[in-house]
């Protein structure tokens, strides 16, 4: 029996989804509407109500007259996103601190332990998404109206950035990844502890962690304006 039309969309949604969260999908790349519908067996009305999820969601542009592609990744949002990144952490962190339930706790303990399970025997696509879904209960947690749909965006982009951080090629590379385990795990005590300066404070620890090494992976060569940093205006 064929999977119903509500199962073929669920697995576009997570195939496009994984796609752009690994790279398979590289960002500004155009989506063939005509393959991905022969390809789930789906028409254009429920396809779209899935392109409309994922736009909504930031992990896909939609154009007018000119179809769906990946969201990009230009000079300029990388600029915002180092700039934003530290603040929208801390703020989600201090409201988990504030408001996370029993089962979310439960449930952020679960995935960290998935983490380190994969930090063992996992590939470096495996690494990234197990941390994207740790961030994502702390969101979750958080149940901010204002600030659940930037920080999805944010952890679209630190996934797709931060590869590099989860394929170490030195000791030293190596070594910042077991103390970004090991942060997941005060992360997860603060919060328990409704304390809400210290996670905070481990949101500020954890972004400096990957920072700079994520700096080298999108560093364009003789970039002017230091990313995170904006540029000084020319007074009127």
């Amino acid at each position: 029996m064929k999977p119903d039309s509500k199962s073929r969309k669920a697995a576009l949604y997570e195939a496009l989804k994984m796609g752009v969260l690994t790279m398979q999908l590289r960002p500004g790349e155009d989506l063939d509407e005509t393959a991905l519908s022969e390809e789930f067996s789906l028409s254009r009305t429920p396809l779209r109500e899935v392109f409309r999820q994922l736009a909504g969601e930031g992990f896909i542009d939609l154009r007018e007259n000119r179809g769906a592609r990946i969201s990009e990744m230009s000079h300029t949002t990388l600029r915002d996103f180092f700039l934003t990144a530290p603040m929208i952490y801390g703020a989600i962190l201090r409201l988990a601190a504030k408001n996370a339930t029993r089962d979310q706790i439960k449930r952020l303990k679960d995935a960290q332990e998935d983490f380190r399970r994969v930090l063992r025997s996992g590939s470096g696509d495996d690494r990234a998404l197990a941390n994207n879904r740790f961030h994502e209960i702390t969101g979750e947690m958080a149940d901010n109206v204002y600030l659940t749909p930037s920080f999805h965006r944010l952890l679209i982009d630190h996934a797709r950035i931060s590869m590099t951080f989860y394929r170490p090629t030195d000791n030293h590379m190596a070594e910042n990844v077991t103390e970004a385990a090991d942060q997941h795990d005060q992360i997860i005590a603060a919060i328990e502890a409704r304390d809400e300066a210290r996670a905070a404070q481990l949101a500020d620890d954890h972004w400096a962690l990957s920072r700079d090494q994520i700096e080298l992976f999108v560093m364009p060569a003789g970039l002017e304006v230091p990313l995170g940093d904006l540029p000084r205006k020319t007074p009127a």
